[in-house]
């Protein structure tokens, strides 16, 4: 039905894994068929769909979807397993081109989440779906917080990241500059029960390990935290994102 993917396509997508090759190219790699689903509906570009024979025979109703001026190839199981990062992707992806940036938007009424280094793949793109989840739009990222575009990123996102504007600034500068009440979550905070959310402002949640960066700590207008009852040494980035986001959402209603 499609022609079958060539050698130099085939590097191409397999290079897409490693940022600096993300970024010359202002390409990534989506994988699976309901993300398939979800970007062919939204506004990114996408530049190819691989796919196995059964996938393409299979799914008419998606292969009706695509646009007629993207290159579509065929592939087989093995070696779409190869080009992509997920063990269990035997059927699909898709390369599309990374949007140029823009200025965030902020919202003139509730929550705007900032993260401060986040590094874990999967705390981010778990913090994306939870920020869609609570109907945050927009979030601010520091340069040294994890691509939005990598394989694990998008795979923990479970779509959310077409539906939620990540934006990468000088964090710092960017908050000094906002004339907005800029809540950051830390140990020595008021506990979060006890904390009298605004009704818009900034969320900051720091490093996995190093919490928020001194830079930022110096434009916090307010802190909170979540009281420890047991003897856990931490919290999770993302789980302290979901119960501050889920309280401050509480708060506004």
């Amino acid at each position: 039905m499609y022609p079958t993917l060539g050698k130099s396509k085939a590097t191409f997508i397999r290079q897409l894994a490693v940022k600096k090759h993300r970024l010359a190219q202002a390409a990534f790699v989506l994988e699976g068929k309901k993300g398939i689903e979800a970007l062919l509906a939204s506004d990114y570009t996408i530049k190819c769909i691989v796919g196995t024979s059964s996938f393409f025979l299979e799914n008419k109703n998606i292969v009706a979807t695509f646009p007629s001026t993207m290159e579509v190839f065929e592939a087989p199981k093995e070696l779409l397993s190869r080009l992509g990062s997920l063990v269990h992707n035997h059927e699909v992806l898709a390369v599309a081109a990374i949007p140029k940036p823009t200025e965030p938007h902020l919202p003139l009424m509730g929550v705007t989440l900032a993260l401060d280094g986040i590094q874990d793949p999967g705390n981010l793109g778990t913090i994306i779906r939870i920020a869609d989840w609570y109907g945050i739009r927009t979030i601010l990222c520091s340069q040294t917080t994890v691509d939005l575009y990598n394989p694990k990123v998008l795979q923990a996102s479970m779509g959310s990241f077409l539906k939620v504007d990540l934006h990468y600034v000088d964090l710092p500068g960017y908050l000094q500059n906002l004339n907005l009440p800029i809540v950051g979550a830390m140990l020595e905070g008021k506990p979060v029960g006890d904390f009298a959310f605004p009704d818009h402002g900034i969320l900051v949640i720091g490093n996995e390990s190093h919490g928020i960066q001194p830079a930022i700590q110096a434009v916090v207008t307010d802190t909170v935290c979540i009281p420890r009852y047991g003897t856990a040494n931490s919290l999770n980035a993302a789980i302290a994102a979901a119960v501050l986001c889920d309280n401050w959402k509480a708060a506004l209603l």
